[in-house]
């Protein structure tokens, strides 16, 4: 979402060379990158504007230490004013109310807002241990209640149905009362989207509010609309009481503009996020680890929450015991490794969270793509048990076999072995010297900034 933004800004902070003191002349022209870096970024004029001389008041005469310098002074000058900007810390939902809390979902058509409906179930029932019954109030797009009831059984969350010839006040209350029958602690309502913002839309939103009383009213905001979606959030915010913003499809080519401004113009939190198309691509909104992403210094606490979530621990831990008795590395171990990984989001979701990853060039990074991890995949799904568990058996006609199995060529088996052969190597270094073996075994093997 921020690569380009991300870029920019380091060109504009990287120009600092040199001197013990940010002055005035000296951070000019930085001044001026920064400022067409977040215009061309779609952040709001007056937001560009306040951010610029806020960096500007707070830069201006601080001396650099030793152990920094004038690009890395400003750095920090600028990451504590992007985190201003967007809020304060990570915060979720006020549920303390007796149950069930209502939480209600509003936004333009087309924002993703029956995904996040689903999305934040699976988050409260995973996060916070809730137990949430979700419901459609869109009557004027029945593939919207037939997409939810779909998410909801897939996550195993309660569903209320509807359908087009009821009223959504009506759907308002009949969930707070299925939510009351069912002991739900939440109730999560959906409501209906349109691709521009009228009277008649917001009348109707605000009767549904008015009906079901929500403790907590979020507004979704498509990071690819930019400022439109931005000043839509404003518009629905005098209609309704907003309490915060869930930011979607940041994944996708956006320009970060709207996650920096919507803060700022409608004076609500950004409280989630949405980082994919899986339903639990989703979480809190922490401006701290965003700024430091659109600054190219990664997000290694996200990284690591990441991967205590998702990592199957138990397989983790066979293959450390496995490691330490000195059995082989084979096949299916590194399988199991690809899968894991893809379920943290993939290669790229890894590494854009890891710092210098933004001066790592794009042909390198390409190499790590998704599509060559589920390639992989494939060729040792097409093996038979007995050779991934024993790779040293696979002589020419096996990779001849193995290659046809999985659609691929026989030059892509060759890769695979010897990248298993490299990654038998270290992991039994790993097992002989913990760690750091680890480190020296992988040194010259990273890419650039990670080595």
């Amino acid at each position: 979402m921020f690569d380009s933004l991300s870029e920019r800004l380091g060109k504009a902070v990287n120009s600092l060379r040199g001197g013990g003191r940010l002055t005035e002349d000296n951070i000019r022209d930085t001044l001026r990158q920064l400022r067409m870096a977040l215009l061309e970024a779609d952040v709001a004029l007056p937001v560009v504007r306040e951010f610029v001389d806020e960096v500007k008041e707070r830069a201006v005469g601080v001396e650099v230490l030793k152990s920094l310098t004038p690009g890395q002074a400003l750095i920090r000058v600028v990451h504590e004013e992007l985190v201003r900007i967007m809020g304060e810390p990570a915060q979720g939902l006020d549920l303390r109310t007796q149950p069930p809390a209502v939480v209600m979902v509003a936004g333009l058509q087309g924002s993703g807002k029956t995904t996040t409906v689903a999305k934040l179930a699976d988050w409260l029932q995973k996060r916070e241990k809730k137990k949430v019954l979700v419901a459609s109030a869109d009557v004027y797009r029945p593939a919207a209640i037939l997409q939810l009831e779909k998410l909801a059984e897939s996550i195993g969350a309660g569903f209320m149905p509807s359908n087009v010839q009821d009223k959504p006040t009506d759907i308002a209350r009949r969930a707070i009362a299925e939510g009351r029958r069912q002991l739900a602690d939440v109730v999560l309502l959906d409501t209906a989207g349109r691709l521009h913002v009228d009277a008649e839309m917001m009348q109707e939103v605000s009767d549904v509010h008015a009906a079901a009383m929500p403790v907590e009213t979020l507004f979704v905001l498509d990071s690819m609309a930019g400022q439109d979606a931005v000043n839509a959030a404003r518009v629905f915010d005098e209609a309704l009481p907003l309490t915060g913003i869930v930011l979607t499809k940041t994944d996708g080519d956006a320009r970060g503009g709207a996650a920096l401004s919507a803060r700022k113009i409608t004076g609500k939190p950004i409280k989630f996020i949405g980082t994919g198309e899986k339903v639990d691509a989703f979480d809190l909104f922490h401006p701290e680890r965003v700024a430091s992403r659109i600054l190219g210094m990664g997000d290694v606490l996200s990284l690591v929450e990441q991967v205590q979530e998702k990592a199957d621990k138990d397989k983790s831990e066979k293959l450390a015991r496995k490691l330490k008795k000195g059995k082989g590395f084979n096949l299916e171990d590194l399988r199991d490794q690809l899968e894991q990984m893809l379920s943290m989001g993939g290669m790229s979701g890894l590494l854009d969270k890891l710092p210098g990853m933004g001066q790592v060039p794009d042909a390198v990074r390409h190499q790590t793509d998704d599509l060559q991890i589920r390639r992989q995949i494939a060729l040792i799904n097409s093996m038979t048990p007995g050779e991934r568990r024993h790779p040293r058996i696979i002589n020419g006609s096996r990779k001849r076999r193995i290659a046809a199995g999985s659609g691929q060529a026989v030059q892509d088996v060759n890769r695979l072995v010897k990248q298993h052969g490299q990654m038998q190597k270290v992991m039994k270094k790993m097992s002989k010297g913990g760690p750091k073996a680890l480190l020296r075994a992988m040194k010259g093997r990273l890419p650039p900034g990670l080595s």
